[in-house]
């Protein structure tokens, strides 16, 4: 019997999940780790989602099959946030559809608009979803950068011209993950304008779009002109309301974009369990205290992480936005790579962090700080990581 399955071929080891692994097996052991690795909130959601959604699973008719393409109240919901937070007029029935998470949405999209011979180009580092949703679809990646800078330009023209067939999708992501790179509006605006010109559409990843640090609020690519023309953007409820278990995402834009991904889900799914989705809905139009409070939160989580690992003798630079810090590996140990030093922190700090090349070879040199544990763990990492460079001959300053 063959077991070459064409897919399981496209798909290298995932080194995350060695490092996950090697986490679980520690724990199980009854080892204490500090769990840096994923980006899993640590914190609940509101309240009164919480009571909505206990209020929608109690009458009996809320048990059956829901809608794929989300209720209509969600959707309308979705469409207030995007015209409160970005001024940003959408069309509930045409321009907006509630996704199982943003990684099931992104995963279909995919799949609906990209198969065998189609070039994408994604950003490396990044989510791994960006690149192997489309490989999954059976597409080609080209790799572009994720600093915005002028280099950006040369390499992502560079990108379109030298590749057969010319690229059809290019997909971005800011706040970025796992680098937490910011950008502006006018780069959005010249996004846009670069994807018309060239016939790409484009696929905008704002995930964080709330856990900002400087006061300036991040944009939507939404908001360039002529979005709409090109452009789908993906948000989550996981990070904003702290209900990433929830699965409970949405994609909103472009109109055929949109249309594609909702005909394929209608095959794929029924929609989430429709007490989530009602309480999705209480999340978005209800108080948003939560939004400005988990941001704080996770401002000052960075600070006090970014502190106390420097003083402990590992130099972070402080993330703009996100959940994350994408950290440079001690500059004594940059040969070791990302993965063993992510297996030796974990080994001998008892501290867990993602490895740099689990997003893209050029992750490689960098591991993803989740700031997903309280001030008082981030410190006793700070400690612990302190003590593992202690015992390499590496000096520290002391915490």
């Amino acid at each position: 019997m063959d077991e070459q399955f064409y897919r399981m071929q496209r798909l290298p080891p995932y080194v995350i999940a060695e490092v996950n692994a090697m986490r679980h097996a520690a724990r199980q052991a009854g080892q204490d780790i500090i769990d840096l690795g994923m980006g899993n909130p640590d914190q609940p959601p509101p309240q009164h989602v919480i009571e909505k959604l206990c209020e929608v699973a109690a009458k009996p008719d809320a048990h059956g099959y829901s809608q794929s393409k989300g209720i209509p109240g969600l959707r309308r919901a979705q469409a207030a946030y995007y015209d409160r937070r970005f001024g940003v007029d959408l069309d509930p029935q045409s321009e907006v559809v509630v996704t199982m998470g943003s990684k099931e949405g992104l995963s279909s999209l995919a799949t609906a608009i990209t198969g065998p011979g189609d070039v994408v180009l994604a950003p490396s580092p990044s989510y791994p979803i960006h690149t192997f949703g489309f490989i999954l679809a059976g597409a080609t990646i080209r790799s572009v950068p994720v600093t915005p800078n002028d280099e950006y330009w040369r390499l992502l023209d560079a990108a379109l011209y030298r590749s057969v067939p010319r690229p059809k999708v290019l997909v971005v992501s800011y706040p970025s993950n796992p680098t937490a790179e910011v950008v502006d509006l006018a780069f959005y605006e010249r996004l846009v304008e670069w994807a018309r010109e060239n016939g790409v559409w484009l696929i905008s990843d704002l995930a964080y779009s709330e856990l900002y640090y400087e006061g300036v609020p991040t944009p939507s690519i939404m908001q360039a002109k002529g979005a709409k023309d090109v452009a789908v953007e993906f948000t989550s409820m996981s990070k904003t309301y702290s209900m990433a278990g929830w699965r409970m995402g949405f994609a909103v834009g472009n109109k055929t974009l949109i249309a594609a991904l909702t005909k394929v889900k209608s095959y794929l799914d029924y929609g989430a369990f429709t007490p989530i989705q009602a309480a999705a809905c209480a999340a978005l139009n209800g108080p948003q205290d939560i939004v400005e409070t988990n941001r704080n939160l996770y401002h000052k989580r960075r600070d006090v992480m970014v502190e106390a690992f420097g003083r402990a003798g590992w130099d972070i630079p402080a993330p703009a936005a996100s959940m994350f810090a994408w950290a440079p590996l001690p500059p004594a140990l940059k040969d070791m790579g990302s993965l063993e030093f992510s297996k030796q922190l974990l080994t001998e700090a008892k501290v867990a962090v993602a490895p740099g090349i689990g997003y893209g070879e050029d992750g490689e040199g960098f591991v993803r700080i989740a700031m997903v544990e309280n001030e008082q763990r981030l410190r006793q990492a700070a400690r612990n990581v302190r003590r593992y460079l202690s015992s390499l001959g590496i000096n520290s300053g002391g915490t």
